[in-house]
C-alpha cells in the first residue's frame, strides 16, 4: 500500500527525531507528494511544540517544499484538553497552521481536575491494572472526543482509543457528521477488528497516516497492510490513496473568517 500523502509527521520540534526538511526528503524518496508537519500540541510539557517557535516553523516549511518539491503543511497534533471538548489551539493560531490534528494523550495540561482523574489517571490505571473500563470512564472520553470535534474545526481525529478507552462507534459517527476524518494510524495497534467494523458501520471517513517520529518512518503502511488482512478496510472511504484528497474541514472554515 502506498499513500499519496502522509498528514501526520513529528519533528525536533516536538517528540520527532529529524527536521522538516528530513521528513520532505523522505517522503521525496518514497514519490509521496504531500505531508503535514503535526508536532504535538502546546499543552504538552515535555513534547510540545511552542508558540513563538511557529514562524520558524513556517520558514522551515517554505523552505523543505522548495527544495524538494513536496507540498509542506504546517499542522499540529492538538491535545484534547477534557470534557469541555477544548483543545490547545486558540483562535488566535488559526492564521499560522494548516491542518489541524488532535487526538488524546496523556501528561498534558488538561484543563479541569476531572480531566487529570479521567484522561489520565483513571485510563492509565484501569489499561495497566483492572483492564475492565467502567461505562462512566467510557462515557467520559468519548464526550472528550464528541465535544472537540463539534466544537472546533478538527481534520483528523488521531488514534481514537489508544491509551483510552471509548465508545469508537459514536467518534465515529460524530467524525461523519462534521466533516473529521478518522485516522487510520500506522504506528500504534489500538483498535480491535471488532471496534474497527463498529467505525465502519458508520458513514465516516478516512485517511492513513504513518505518525512518524523519524524520517525513516514517513509514509511508513506496513501495520496498515498487516491490519487489512484481517480487517479488510473500505479503500474507497480512504482519501489519502488512489489519487483521492481529503476535504479538510479548517481550511474551509478559514475561508469565513
Amino acid at each position: 500500500m502506498k499513500i499519496d500523502c502522509d498528514y501526520h509527521t513529528h519533528t525536533t520540534y516536538s517528540h520527532g527525531t529529524g527536521s522538516i526538511l528530513d521528513n520532505a526528503l523522505a517522503a521525496k524518496e518514497l514519490g509521496i507528494s504531500e505531508i503535514t508537519i503535526s508536532d504535538h500540541g502546546f499543552s504538552h510539557p515535555a513534547y510540545g511544540m511552542r508558540r513563538r517557535k511557529l514562524d520558524k516553523m513556517r520558514s522551515d516549511c517554505e523552505a523543505a517544499q522548495k527544495a524538494t518539491g513536496v507540498k509542506v503543511n504546517l499542522g499540529i497534533e492538538s491535545n484534547l484538553l477534557g470534557i469541555s471538548g477544548a483543545i490547545d489551539v486558540k483562535p488566535s493560531d488559526y492564521e499560522k497552521l494548516d491542518t489541524i490534528l488532535a487526538g488524546i494523550h496523556r501528561f498534558v495540561l488538561y484543563d479541569s481536575p476531572r480531566g487529570w482523574w479521567s484522561m489520565l489517571l483513571a485510563n492509565a490505571f484501569t489499561q495497566n491494572i483492572t483492564h475492565k473500563p467502567s461505562k462512566r470512564l467510557i462515557d467520559y472520553n468519548t464526550k472528550v472526543y464528541v465535544n472537540a470535534i463539534k466544537n472546533n474545526p478538527i481534520d483528523i481525529i488521531t488514534h481514537v482509543g489508544y491509551l483510552n478507552f471509548c465508545d469508537v462507534k459514536t467518534v465515529a459517527e460524530c467524525c461523519a457528521d462534521y466533516g473529521t476524518y478518522f485516522e487510520i494510524n500506522t504506528k500504534k495497534t489500538h483498535l480491535s477488528p471488532e471496534d474497527w467494523q463498529k467505525v465502519f458501520d458508520t458513514k465516516a471517513n478516512f485517511v492513513i497516516d504513518s505518525d512518524a517520529h523519524s524520517p525513516s518512518r514517513v509514509g511508513d503502511t506496513a501495520l496498515f497492510e498487516k491490519q487489512d488482512e484481517l480487517v479488510h478496510f473500505p479503500r474507497e472511504r480512504i482519501f489519502n490513496i488512489d489519487g483521492r484528497r481529503p476535504s479538510f474541514r479548517f481550511a474551509e472554515f478559514k475561508k469565513k473568517l
